[in-house]
């Protein structure tokens, strides 16, 4: 993907979609990198312990695959702030689709505050938020 600047984006954009497939070895690999090697990241019988209905993927990877659609949209945007919603746990094991569009151009800094999504196969929005990023400029 090319660099996209300020004024190339408009509100209304769509960002690309990035879809794919949440494995629950990615996620017991996530969990484990990031110290968050819980029964309830890392397999069904101790998340159902926990009152789960299975494993579920830790909220700071899908807050990070979000960072992801955003630099896969845009390699030199820079991401400010994201806040997300969590509706529903995030269940491994499938297809998962992370969308985002551009809700409003700010002039003075240069930001684009986006609002952004994970839903599944289905189209329930399992988390979604919003995020500012800062682009680059020509001039």
């Amino acid at each position: 993907m090319n660099t996209l600047y300020f004024d190339e984006i408009e509100e209304g954009d769509e960002l690309p979609a990035l879809d794919l497939f949440l494995s629950k070895d990615g996620v017991r690999q996530f969990a484990k990198t990031a110290g968050m090697y819980f029964p309830r990241f890392t397999d069904d019988e101790g998340a159902r312990a926990e009152g789960l209905p299975g494993m579920i993927a830790p909220g700071v990877m899908s807050m990070g695959l979000l960072a992801r659609m955003i630099s896969d949209w845009n390699p030199a945007a820079v991401v400010k702030r994201i806040g997300t919603t969590f509706r529903s746990p995030v269940l491994p094991d499938c297809n998962v689709h992370l969308r985002g569009a551009v809700t409003q151009k700010n002039e003075e800094d240069h930001t684009a505050d986006c609002d952004i999504w994970m839903e599944n196969d289905d189209g329930e929005r399992w988390v979604v938020g919003t995020a500012t990023v800062t682009l680059p400029s020509k001039a």
